[in-house]
């Protein structure tokens, strides 16, 4: 049994990786597995760290069987027959995936995604996303504070770096207890408070955010409190305020009463209602998952008709870390990176620039956010997958797939079985047609 591990090479910044060293070694002594890894200059792991755990270090890994990388691969890059795992990011019908996606059905791969590994009650198992809203609030608070100062006020949110400038997630944490002492001392100008946060999503990413954001001091409100009770905090200059936003809380149905599954299912019969608390939020941390059958909850429309009364939106910043393009916030019009995590949106003239700006709506879009703390990301992400290496590089991939010994959670992530799509995922064929198109 021989597993590959591929480089990472979407970008500069991505220093994840799959299986740290630790784990690649208990395999080894424990199901008798070895494994090849790609050279890699920027990942955080050294190839030293490979070497000393029994792992060979080789450009050339088409020897494994089966392929472990984090982000998409390069669809030139796929070996006939293999197996792969990553992060496809094809499952929503993604349009720049497709041809990748065709390739590994030409080559006849085996395809396995992260985000499909789940229990029969549909829970995900394998997951990033408590590091993505770990960085996600980072980078939020890090722009909130900059485009304060691009307006003249002074405040303790200066300091809060981007998270990659921490290193590790542990001096982001010290760093937000100095700054969270310092604000119940001085506070922050009135002409700013109150300091509305709210956090859409109650899932691993929101929870990953809400864990930073928690160390500085603040008091949570119910969405209906923050209409209530908005003229009673306005003056409070030493706490932030965070707000939780639920399904219930952002749609409503078009008649009748809001029932969860029912939204899911037929998100046709609801409206959005979310712009009835955007007047009051100062930063919108965006961590729900979206596609296009649903509402969205910040429009172009929305943010026109502000400005169109004379008035500026309350509303900042928003730190999109579900990162849809054209999605839940209507002008996320590209993904970022650590470099220049930032754009600016101007509703009146419906254009962007990048970076933070003075004037206009800020948007942190950063889609690969894990990588800014990639030790302990990939650490906890290894100790999850480690569990089911043992039963992929063992599979026989050439049985029928209902011969194949998979457990649940990776069979149900099984989106092709020897270049053709499973009965799950069969949906996916309609996009590809009209790719080909």
């Amino acid at each position: 049994m021989l597993i590959g591990i591929r480089r990472e090479d979407k970008n500069e910044w991505e220093r994840r990786v799959p299986l740290v060293p630790n784990d690649l070694k208990e395999l080894k002594e424990k199901y008798g597995i070895d494994a090849v890894i790609q050279p890699s200059k920027i990942r955080f792991f050294t190839e030293d760290d490979y070497r000393d755990a029994g792992v060979e270090v080789n450009e050339d890994i088409s020897k494994a069987n089966s392929i472990f990388a984090v982000k998409e691969i390069p669809k030139e890059l796929f070996l006939e027959g293999k197996t792969y795992m990553f992060f496809a990011h094809v499952i929503k019908g993604q349009h720049h995936n497709l041809p990748m996606l065709k390739r590994m059905m030409e080559l006849k791969c085996n395809l396995i995604d992260y985000e499909r590994v789940v229990t029969e009650k549909n829970q995900r198992l394998i997951f990033f996303g408590r590091f993505a809203g770990l960085a996600g609030i980072m980078e939020t608070l890090h722009a909130y504070g900059q485009k304060l100062k691009l307006q003249g006020y002074s405040t303790l949110f200066e300091e809060i770096k981007q998270p990659y400038e921490y290193g590790i997630l542990e001096n982001a944490q010290e760093g937000l207890r100095r700054i969270s002492e310092n604000l119940k001392i001085i506070g922050f100008p009135k002409e700013v408070s109150p300091i509305v946060v709210g956090f859409t999503g109650y899932g691993h990413v929101s929870k990953g955010a809400q864990e930073l954001f928690d160390i500085l001091p603040h008091i949570t409100l119910s969405p209906d409190e923050l209409i209530r009770d908005y003229e009673k905090i306005k003056s409070d200059n030493h706490n932030l305020y965070k707000v939780i936003f639920k399904e219930e809380d952002t749609v409503r149905r078009k008649n009748g009463q809001f029932n969860l599954q029912e939204y899911y299912d037929h998100p046709e019969l609801y409206e959005s209602k979310f712009e009835d608390y955007l007047p009051y939020i100062s930063i919108l941390v965006n961590c729900i998952y979206w596609s296009e059958k649903y509402p969205r909850l910040v429009t172009k429309k929305y943010l026109k008709n502000v400005y169109s009364t004379g008035k500026k939106p309350r509303l900042q910043v928003i730190g999109d870390i579900s990162c849809d393009i054209d999605g839940s916030i209507e002008f996320t019009y590209k993904v970022t990176k650590p470099d220049v995590p930032t754009f600016t949106y101007f509703a009146e003239s419906d254009s962007f620039k990048d970076a933070v700006q003075k004037e206009g709506v800020t948007v942190m879009a950063v889609d690969n956010l894990p990588c800014e703390f990639p030790r302990r990301a990939s650490m906890e992400f290894s100790a999850v997958l480690k569990n089911f290496i043992y039963e992929i590089a063992s599979a026989d991939f050439n049985k029928s797939f209902n011969e194949l010994n998979l457990s649940y959670p990776i069979k149900t992530a099984l989106i092709l079985h020897k270049g053709e799509l499973t009965e799950e995922y069969k949906y996916l064929q309609q996009f590809i047609n009209a790719e080909l198109k």
